[in-house]
Order: structure tokens, then sequence, then C-alpha cells
């Protein structure tokens, strides 16, 4: 059943802030409640400025002390507010209170939500711009289960009442999208930032459930956060479900693996077990807290201009039945990635890489963007705890092995490798397996669809199953027949 919309406006463009407000409060049958903690109370404060909430707003609350919250929500096992269980805590509480103290017999047709936040804006010092939870529980039919959407942000404004302005925007937003995007969520991601320059926000997770969202994949939609520049980076983790990176890779010792991965091979496994083999060794690494990530950027996933999404997901599905952790990121230089991750922890970071990426790495046309050139990209890149382990490459119709000791470097380039060779960046994987070296995943990708024999072996045990059964990357079955 959809929202009947009495007495709505008709509204051809664009909507301004107060204008979906406006929407919202003219619609006799949507109420429900606001639980702001942290920024103020901005998203209710453009309702009420709208005109005509009486109608729609049944509470709006601010529980800033954290005795009185803790009082309402319960106390979180880690002693923190700023989380995820804390908004799903609001949100949930919030809608049963009206379910119990609400006689539904005296308004059939009126359909409850509830917005909520829970967020710590910029701190005095100006070094942590502050981040946030937020969401909304909402029916779009009074006998319909309640559908749900909870999202991550990161502020990016250098003044709290300049963050506390575009977290209410951002509120609005939501709730109107909720409300009327609802059987489109492509559109209702887009909607988001309406009215909000990308710059003073990012979201950076999102999560869509409930039988309105039933064919939702949250995947795909955190895929469109980094198409869109809403974000930098979208993480899976094992289970194929969407993570928060900052949670995730919060001072942990990160090793990661660049890479297409179409599909995974077993020269890729290698990689990373020799990789992971050499970054415990040197680096004196604790087990307990070492993140493996299988890191994909945009162009990774590009083919003729646009991203298959289908492709997509069969290559997030096959690393996810490996057990691995999975992101998708759009840092072409690997400086940026870096930085990324730097973000989160200060501790031991480590790139598997191929030594034929080494030598693009010190390519200096990658870097005229910025105004330090190569060197500027080096110095964000090697000033963070990092090292790169360099696993050998063959080129096709080649004899030569090449590892960071034998491989062609720009000869205006040489001082700076050898500066970093000395400093013990690069570290040679020497215990691989010379058999793996001719796979080129190209060849494999044809060998695949054209059904040719033995391709099977060079993928991981059950991989090639997986491709056979789901019919994966054009796979045909021609010589089984």
């Amino acid at each position: 059943m959809a929202v009947k919309l009495k007495g709505d406006i008709d509204l051809k463009t664009a909507p301004s802030i107060m204008q979906k407000a406006l929407k919202i409060n003219l619609n006799q049958n949507i109420y429900g409640t606001f639980s702001e903690i942290g920024a103020g109370q901005e998203t209710a404060r453009n309702f009420f400025r709208a005109g005509a909430s009486s109608g729609t707003i049944a509470k709006a609350m601010s529980a800033y002390s954290k005795e009185f919250s803790d009082s309402i929500y319960g106390r979180e096992n880690d002693g923190r507010y700023v989380t995820k269980p804390r908004l799903l805590k609001m949100l949930k509480h919030e809608t049963d209170l009206m379910e119990e103290r609400l006689d539904r017999s005296q308004t059939p047709d009126r359909i409850y939500f509830s917005y909520a936040n829970t967020v710590s804006t910029i701190d005095f010092s100006k070094k942590n711009k502050g981040h946030g939870w937020v969401g909304i529980r909402f029916q779009m039919s009074p006998l319909e289960e309640y559908n749900q959407i909870i999202l991550h942000i990161r502020f990016h404004e250098n003044d709290s009442k300049h963050q506390q302005i575009t977290l209410g925007k951002l509120g609005v937003n939501l709730i109107y999208g909720a409300f009327y995007h609802h059987d489109d969520p492509r559109e209702l991601l887009i909607s988001l930032y309406d009215h909000i320059d990308k710059d003073k926000i990012e979201i950076d997770m999102i999560n869509f459930s409930g039988p309105r969202f039933a064919f939702v994949d949250n995947r795909l939609m955190s895929l469109l956060l980094v198409k869109n520049g809403f974000t930098d980076a979208v993480m899976f983790g094992p289970d194929g479900f969407n993570i928060l990176p900052a949670d995730e890779l919060y001072k942990k010792n990160i090793l990661a693996l660049r890479g297409s991965f179409r599909p995974v091979t077993r020269l890729a496994m290698d990689m990373l077990t020799k990789g992971k083999e050499k970054f415990l060794e040197n680096n004196d690494v604790d087990p307990d807290k070492e993140e493996i990530i299988f890191e994909m950027t945009l162009d990774n996933l590009t083919q003729e201009g646009d991203i298959n999404e289908k492709d997509f997901l069969d290559r997030v599905n096959l690393l996810s039945s490996l057990g691995q952790y999975v992101m998708v990121s759009n840092f072409r230089e690997y400086y940026r990635l870096v930085e990324y991750f730097a973000r989160f922890t200060k501790e031991k970071m480590g790139l598997i890489i191929g030594a034929n990426h080494l030598m693009k790495l010190f390519d200096a046309n990658y870097y005229k963007h910025l105004s330090g050139g190569i060197m500027e990209a080096m110095g964000k890149m090697f000033e963070k705890n990092l090292k790169l382990y360099i696993y050998p490459y063959v080129e096709k119709g080649s004899e030569k092995i090449m590892c960071s000791k034998n491989i062609e470097i720009p000869e205006d380039q040489n001082l700076l490798f050898e500066y970093l060779d000395k400093k013990n960046k690069f570290i040679d994987i020497e215990n691989y397996e010379k058999k793996l070296l001719r796979t080129y995943t190209r060849d494999l990708i044809k060998q695949i669809q054209r059904g040719d024999a033995g391709w099977e072996k060079l993928v991981p045990e059950g991989i090639d199953d997986l491709i056979k059964k789901q019919n994966l990357f054009g796979y045909k079955k021609l010589r089984d027949q």
C-alpha cells in the first residue's frame, strides 16, 4: 500500500530542503519521532521551520546526558555512544514506544517512522572532524513490518555549526527519500546529497533492510557510494556483507593485495600466502591484529566504459567463498591507498605487488597532478610505516624473472629507488611457486570463455566448480559436452 498524499503538494522539480520537509508535514499519514544526539536537533528543526509539523512530529528529543541516555536506551558494552548498536537501539526503542502508546484504531491509515542520529562533531583542536550514525525506521503501510536505512557519515567541514546544518539537510533528505524514493534505492542514494556538496560530508557505509528492500543488494549500494564520489572506499566481510572500514581497520596491521581478481587465481593466493609470511617475519606483526585485504579499484571493475555489476558481485562472491575481506576503492595511485589506511591505524602496513607494478610505481608520469611530483607521492607513501612485498614477474615470451634487484627503473629515479631500497622498503618474495608465474588473467578468461581444458589448475580449489555451476565470466561448457 502506497502512502496516501492527502493535501500533498506537487513538486515537478528537485525540491528544496524546506519543500521536502513541508511535503512530509502535509502528508496526513506520516507520523514519527526524532532522536538526535551530539549535534543539536537540526533535522527536527527543519520540519518545525517548514510549518504544519504538528501532524508529523510525535516527539523530538536529544538525550545529551550520558546518564540520561543510558537510562533510556541502556548502556553499551564498550561504553561508547557514537556506534551502530546505539543507533539501532534508538530506532527500535522509539518505534516500540509509538506502537505501545498510540491507538491505531483512532488513525488506521497512519504509518510510523523513527529518525535517529548519534554523532560527534569537530573537536576544539579541529584534529578530529567528527563522524556519526544516521538512520530511519519506517513503514509504508500500517500492517507492514518496518523498513530500515542506516548509514555512517564522516564530517569534512571545519566548523561545528556548519556540520550541524549539513547533518540537518542530510536528515531531511533521508526521511524524504525513505517515503518517496523507497521503490528506487539508487535514486534514494543519490538524493541524500541534494543541496549538499560532496566535500562537506562523506557517507562511507549504507544498509537497506525490510520488506520494501528485500530485493536490494547492499554491496551494490556500497559500490555506488564509491562510483558517485560519496566515499573513497567500501569494504565487505568474508560473509559478503558491508562493513565499516574504520571499525575493521582501526589500530590494525594491514596487508593488502591489489588486483582485478577476475577470477581470483592460484597466483594471487600464492602472492598473499608468501607475502603474509614475509609481513609477519620482517615486521614482527601480531597475527591477532592483522587485517588482510583484497583490494579492487573502480578501474579494475570497469568494462567498456561502465561497471558490470553482476561481474563485480561474482568477484566478491568468489573471494568471500575463500574467507577474504574485500575492498573497492577509487585510489588509482598506491600512495592514496596508503594514506587512506593511515586514517585508521599507525601500525605496520604492507602492500603485495608484482615486480612489473613496482616499475610502474616509479613512472613520474603518474604523479604530474602533484605539485611535488613523484617525490611528493613517495614521501606521502613511505613516511608511513610501510613496506612493499615484491612478487616476481615474467613477461609473456620472456625467460627473465623480474624482482626488485633487476627491474629497469627510469634513470632519473635511480637515486630515489636506491634510497628507499637501502631503507629496506622493498622485500622480495623468494619462496614462490615458479610454475604459477606464467598465469596471465586475460589469457585465463579467454580459456574459460572458450571452454578450454586445463584452466581449472590455475584457480584455487573449489573456485573452478563455482565458475562452472554459475556460468561466471562467460564460461562455456564445450569440452564437457
